[in-house]
């Protein structure tokens, strides 16, 4: 009986461990199937577009903007000298000497009624004598070569 008993374990123990073997080599074959799946597919990724960028300003903005930069710059120079200066280089953005400086002193209906008109070159001088720029810019007219040919202006 003790064979039988040692045969009938060895034949157990045999059997056990081929099931066990089984058993690791179906967990590893699975592992490899799922390790080879295929990726999920990538989430598309919606790109934002940027907002466009603001516009280029006109000439004449751009101009306006320099010319309210220098009448004040005028209006506040510490001296004769310097004010004398930032008026030649003023003078330089105008296709002449003698445009026309407009001032609006009332307007209804889109009828405007204008103060006696003036040169540039008297109204830059106005500026520098009183040193206050009461004015700003409310049209302007560049030439060909877009220099300032014409400016209109109103009291702030």
């Amino acid at each position: 009986m003790k064979k039988n008993l040692i045969a009938f374990s060895a034949n157990r123990a045999l059997i056990l461990a081929v099931l066990i073997t089984f058993a690791m080599g179906a967990c590893k074959g699975k592992k490899k199937v799922a390790e080879t799946a295929p990726p999920p597919p990538p989430v598309e990724q919606v790109k934002e577009t940027p907002p466009p960028a603001p516009p280029a300003p006109a000439p004449e903005e751009v101009a306006a903007q320099k010319l309210e930069g220098s009448f004040n710059q005028i209006a506040a120079a510490g001296n004769a000298s310097i004010a004398n200066q930032s008026i030649e280089e003023t003078l330089r953005m105008f296709s002449n000497q003698e445009s026309p400086v407009l001032i609006v002193i009332h307007e209804e209906n889109g009828i405007k009624d204008y103060d006696e008109p003036t040169t540039i070159r008297k109204y830059l001088e106005y500026l520098k004598d009183t040193k206050k720029n009461l004015n700003y810019i409310s049209d302007i007219r560049l030439d060909a070569n877009g220099k300032v040919s014409e400016l209109e202006l109103r009291r702030k």
